[in-house]
């Protein structure tokens, strides 16, 4: 009956809702009681109550409407969620700032005896604003601790006429008795330095970066002071930035810096620029391309000097010039061949910039022939659609348009956004005609959401026999138009029907672009779209690397050990004309050791996949600095498996600064509120010695709770814990560690893992092995697991899915017997 219903309710259009998942919903973490949350925003400490402001999406369960939500705590453990703060409206988005306690009342919103809350927040206009894409920071006020919040009339209150200008943090900077601010620059990798005396009026003093990893766009800054070792005659400061994609696991990623700053500069401690291994030259590009042979438009007769016309800065290269390909505005292709070289050291290494588009096997490039059956030029003018072809839900009335979308064929594309202010909201079918099915491929170009058949709201182009999808493909989350092919040999000789299906309303890539449908005998696509440099050896290509979407180049190395005494080219490509569509380069060097490139050099907050966008609390004292973080990753947050809720917070943490071998680290160990949570019951036990190679149940179980861990490696390999382990050891999260060094969270086969293709994964963080013995705590939730080792200087924090009924803890061990797996379980109070 269930089934029937939601068949029913499906061919109305009206989409079951999702069902409630309070198998994940987190204990001790903040998540809201519903909707879509993101970054935390304005974290405020103000008479004894944790503010936490976060993003927030009022109407639906995606990233959309971005608004203030709120929740107050008094210990950072039991939150109460508050009405939504600071709403969106027509002309803007709300995207992330922060909240400071204005107690000399500078800025005039409030009274002496009753001094206001301040919040300066991005505001992201929209289209109705007229200045559609700007981003700029505005203000709001509150005046009865923060449950209603007025915007300033005089907003926005500094505005640089950018699109990626956000994240404005404001503390106070007691030598000078003035406010200060940091914000990014988010494409050009830097932080900005402000300064006022009424948070109204602002001045620029300075800025910050690119520094360290620059592998996407830098966001959500903090400047702060900390004591190393707890010293107050020994003060530094922390510059914390966010960057998504590029972090050390993959995506979204927080690195901090340790430096100084005196008011108006912040100096990052150690040499501003990095100096890779000496090595031989291969090219520089000082004097022309000098024996490199171009071929094709994209690379033109000589290196540039710089950023071509129409392009943002370039940085990141070494002398006046480099190889740029954007030509003609990404438009131009073409290939750059070094002269032949013979291999003699270890490693190649060289600077890469520019569009992330890697070499994909099987790509090809031109026109892939095929039979065409419509091309969407001749149209029905009542409909707008070729002939035969009809319209359902939405798109009744609709049909072809023309198009300047990259790569498509001739003047009309089959979009799904073309419904007058729907777009993305509009949901339907284009069918075509019955056909006879006379070829083995059903070649197609193809854009727009990536929401394949079986998932909800579907945007996908199916192969349809005998009432049933034979086969189905969907878009690349992109503008540009790729060749995709369906298999239909199994339905040859068959008549068929390909239906253009758009289910989906999320604002998500909520719509396809289709062109030129053809059958063929051969497969077409995917189109070879890469920006890369190629080593090529005997004609075919063993190296490649890819830029990261950047105008600022960063160091790449290739280990050539096997390669050693051979003849080798270097061969640099772009074949891409869409976005991002060029690639630079410089200084090729063959060198005994490799260079790091800044996601290598950089210290990060957390080695995991899911802690972003953290930032601390204003309102408390320098010594009792408070973070918090978003427990997610932009690579899948939009589909992890929760409802009627997706987002939740870091488990909040105190940072410090302890010195090391390599200068002051951060230091994170969970607040008070965490460990005043833990229920005793003699904190249950388990010595596991020896661990022999596999897994071995302790009888413990651990669903909310701190475990700790003590590992002795004996002869392993590698050894630790599996936690939120099925009884039949199925499911299960391992947490170990490895002979090198190494840290690892293996959340392959943790649950649920099948909602994105990017969420298996092997987290790695470095730690110290001594006297063969490593211990690591693990903060367990009921969809979480966060790392702390080392005292609290490495961090790891993966969101997991586990079914509720798997609750085990197991030892196990890898290459070896372990000595013992220590493991004391401590239950957390939900």
């Amino acid at each position: 009956m269930v089934l029937i219903l939601v068949a029913f309710l499906t061919a109305l259009g009206i989409a079951p809702a999702a069902a409630d998942t309070p198998q994940h919903r987190p204990a001790y973490h903040f998540s809201p009681a519903k909707n879509w949350m993101n970054d935390p925003n304005g974290l405020v400490f103000h008479k004894g109550v944790y503010h936490l402001f976060f993003q927030y999406n009022p109407l639906g369960d995606r990233w959309g409407n971005m608004s203030w939500g709120h929740a107050t705590s008094t210990d950072l453990v039991h939150w109460d969620e508050q009405p939504v703060a600071i709403p969106f409206d027509a002309n803007e988005g709300v995207f992330s700032g922060s909240v400071v306690v204005d107690t000399a009342n500078s800025s005039g919103f409030g009274t002496a005896q009753n001094p206001p809350l301040v919040a300066m927040y991005t505001s992201a206009y929209t289209p109705a604003s007229g200045r559609d894409g700007i981003q700029a920071q505005s203000l709001a006020y509150s005046t009865d601790d923060g449950q209603t919040w007025t915007k300033y009339s005089g907003n926005p209150v500094i505005d640089i006429g950018s699109r990626e200008f956000r994240d404005p943090k404001v503390f106070w900077y007691a030598p000078a008795n003035e406010w200060r601010m940091v914000a990014v620059v988010a494409n050009e990798h830097k932080v900005l330095i402000w300064r006022s005396t009424d948070l109204k009026q602002w001045t620029r003093l300075s800025e910050f970066g690119p520094r360290n990893a620059i592998g996407g766009v830098w966001e959500c800054p903090d400047l702060f002071p900390l004591a190393v070792d707890g010293d107050p005659a020994n003060v530094k400061w922390v510059m914390l930035v966010s960057l998504n994609p590029g972090g050390i696991a993959g995506g979204s990623g927080t690195q901090y810096f340790v430096g100084d700053f005196d008011g108006t500069t912040f100096t990052a401690d150690g040499p501003a620029t990095y100096e890779p291994p000496a090595g031989t030259l291969l090219q520089g590009f000082e004097n022309g391309y000098a024996g490199w042979t171009p071929a094709g438009t994209a690379f033109g007769s000589q290196p540039a000097a710089g950023a071509l016309p129409g392009q943002q800065t370039v940085t990141g290269y070494v002398g006046e010039r480099l190889v740029n390909s954007f030509i003609d505005f990404d438009a131009a292709q073409g290939e750059l061949t070094s002269p032949s070289f013979t291999i003699d050291q270890r490693h190649l290494n060289f600077l890469i910039g520019g569009g992330r588009h890697p070499a994909v096997p099987g790509a090809t490039q031109g026109d892939p022939g095929g039979e065409v059956f419509t091309d969407f030029e001749t149209l029905d003018p009542a409909t707008n659609l070729p002939s035969g072809w009809s319209a359902t839900g939405d798109f009744v009335g609709y049909g072809a348009t023309s198009s300047g979308l990259p790569y498509h064929q001739g003047d009309k594309v089959l979009d799904t956004c073309v419904v007058p202010d729907k777009c993305d909201l509009a949901v339907g079918t284009f069918v075509s005609p019955e056909f006879t099915v006379t070829r083995d491929w059903v070649n197609l170009l193809i854009a727009g959401g990536t929401h394949p058949l079986g998932t909800s709201g579907p945007t996908v182009v199916e192969l349809v026999s005998g009432g049933r999808v034979v086969g189905s493909v969907t878009g690349n989350s992109s503008g540009d138009m790729d060749w995709r092919h369906i298999d239909a040999s199994s339905v040859r000789g068959e008549t068929a029907r390909i239906v253009v299906r758009d289910e989906n309303s999320t604002g998500d890539w909520g719509h396809l672009m289709v062109d030129d449908i053809r059958f063929s005998d051969t497969a077409a696509g995917p189109r070879d779209t890469q920006t890369t440099v190629n080593l090529v050896v005997d004609g075919d290509v063993v190296r490649s690397s890819t830029g990261t979407d950047s105008e600022a180049l960063d160091w790449a190395s290739w280990d050539l050990a096997d390669l050693q005494g051979r003849s080798a080219q270097i061969r640099i490509v772009d074949h891409s004309s869409g976005g991002w569509g060029h690639i630079l380069a410089d200084q090729f060097m063959l060198a005994s050791a490799p260079a790091k490139n800044g996601t290598d050099r950089a210290d990060w907050v957390d080695y995991g996949r899911d802690n972003y966008a953290g930032v601390t609390f204003n309102g408390l004292p320098d010594e009792q600095r408070i973070s918090i973080g978003w427990m997610n990753n932009w690579q899948y947050a939009q589909d992890v498996p929760t409802s009627p809720w997706r987002g939740q917070m870091t488990m909040p943490r105190t940072l410090s600064l302890v010195s090391s071998a390599t200068g002051p680290q951060l230091r994170q160990t969970p607040v008070a509120g965490v460990d005043r949570a833990l229920v005793n019951r003699d904190k249950e036990q388990a010595k596991v010695r020896p661990v022999a190679t596999g897994e071995r149940a302790t009888g413990l179980d651990a669903t909310v709770a701190r475990v700790e861990v003590r590992v002795a490696l004996g002869s392993a390999a590698e050894a630790g814990v599996v936690l939120r382990r099925s009884a039949d050891g199925s499911v299960g999260t391992r947490v170990g560690v490895r002979r090198d060094g190494t840290l690892v969270v293996d959340r392959t086969r943790s649950g649920d893992v099948g909602f994105n293709a990017l969420f298996p994964s092997v987290e790695e963080a470095p730690v110290t092995v001594r006297d063969g013995e490593v211990t690591f705590t693990a903060y367990l939730d009921r969809s979480s697991v966060e790392v702390l080792a080392q005292g609290g200087q490495r961090s790891v924090t993966d969101l997991i899915y586990p079914p509720a009924s798997a609750t085990g803890v197991a030892t196990y061990a890898v290459g070896g017997t372990a000595k013992a797996v220590d493991v004391k379980v401590t239950p957390l109070r939900p």
